[in-house]
């Protein structure tokens, strides 16, 4: 621990010394990347050096009992003191995920079950802007595909903090274990028997990525206009205004036609396709990686069904990590922290065993 601990505080150092070099102060994309690391560095300092001092003191109440007995009642509380520092740096040292402090979009589908399935993604949405007001966040909806009922086939919202997050508050930090397949148990409202159905929607959790963090060449993009669909403004279904984005080296199709202009579809598609992209980056970075660390972090995969929300019994499980409560009506209202926090604890511990056997 100590290695890695000296390894980050060096390199905090030396991250503040760029901070005062006017050649990386006038590069804009360099100074935010090193302001952010720096910044990201700067618990891990405090922590190493509470745990410093920590330790000194208990040492120096060790050395003065031996000459004097009254000093030894305060090695219990010193000790527990350093225990407690030692185990907050040890948190501190795990690695991270380097999209922590990183925005959101998070795309909502329906999938099987019909009508069903897109009131079921309508709860959804309204579940996770509920859980971004309590937040504090600010969150848009960049486009959506309303159902028949009222409900959504598909619709992408973007997941913003007001204000620099603290670390594990960031969006991504608390929202990248909610995707994949949502499960619901429910009568339908278009169900005339009162028969209990099975349906699901899928959640595609993105951190959002900025122009400097993903190169997109102009030769690379396939850009088709067509008339918008569904409800609108006079401007949205009379004009050619959506925009379907094509990114021939991946494949990825990435459309919007919620905004009155083009110009405004083709931005707010373009921040879809950059976040997928980086996305996309990062899975194949991480399909890299050892298979002893996949095989730690399968508990919070975000590729499997994750969670079914059952409605007559009130009741919200999480396949990945154990988690069960009553209190469904509650959490649609926005109250996710307790299974949020679960998955967090979960992929935290996956760390540590992967550190531990590193």
């Amino acid at each position: 621990m100590l290695e890695s601990a000296q390894a980050l505080l060096a390199e905090h150092a030396a991250l503040e010394a760029q901070l005062a070099d006017p050649e990386v102060v006038g590069d804009q994309a360099r100074f935010r990347d090193v302001s952010r690391r720096y910044a990201a560095l700067g618990p891990v300092v405090a922590a190493y050096q509470a745990w410093h001092v920590a330790g000194e003191d208990l040492g120096a109440a060790r050395e003065l009992a031996r000459e004097d007995p009254g000093f030894a009642e305060e090695i219990p509380d010193l000790v527990a003191t350093h225990e407690r520092a030692e185990e907050k740096l040890r948190q501190l040292l795990i690695p991270r995920d380097p999209d922590d402090e990183r925005d959101v979009i998070l795309e909502v589908k329906a999938g099987e079950g019909g009508d069903e399935s897109a009131l079921f993604a309508g709860d959804l949405l309204r579940m996770y802007l509920r859980y971004a007001e309590k937040r504090g966040w600010r969150t848009e909806i960049i486009d959506a595909t309303e159902s028949d009922l009222g409900g959504y086939k598909d619709v992408q919202v973007a997941v913003k903090a007001k204000r620099a997050p603290g670390p594990g508050e960031a969006p991504w930090a608390r929202l990248k274990f909610e995707g994949g397949v949502h499960r619901v148990q429910r009568v339908p409202v278009t169900e005339s028997q009162g028969r209990i159905h099975t349906s699901a929607a899928g959640v595609w959790v993105m951190p959002e990525a900025e122009e400097i963090d993903v190169q997109i060449e102009p030769n690379e993009l396939r850009i088709d206009v067509y008339r918008s669909s569904g409800p609108g403004g006079q401007s949205v279904n009379t004009t050619d205004s959506a925009v379907r984005i094509t990114h021939l080296p991946t494949g990825l199709v990435v459309s919007c036609q919620n905004e009155k202009s083009q110009l405004q579809n083709k931005e707010s598609a373009m921040r879809v396709l950059r976040a997928r992209l980086h996305q996309l980056a990062q899975e194949e970075a991480d399909a890299a990686a050892s298979d002893a660390r996949k095989s730690q972090v399968r508990t919070v995969d975000r590729s499997e069904r994750i969670r079914t929300y059952n409605f007559p019994e009130n009741r919200i499980s999480d396949h990945r990590t154990g988690y069960k409560a009553y209190n469904l009506d509650i959490f649609l209202g926005g109250e996710l922290d307790p299974v949020v926090e679960a998955a967090m604890a979960a992929d935290e511990a996956a760390r540590l065993a992967a550190l531990a056997d590193a």
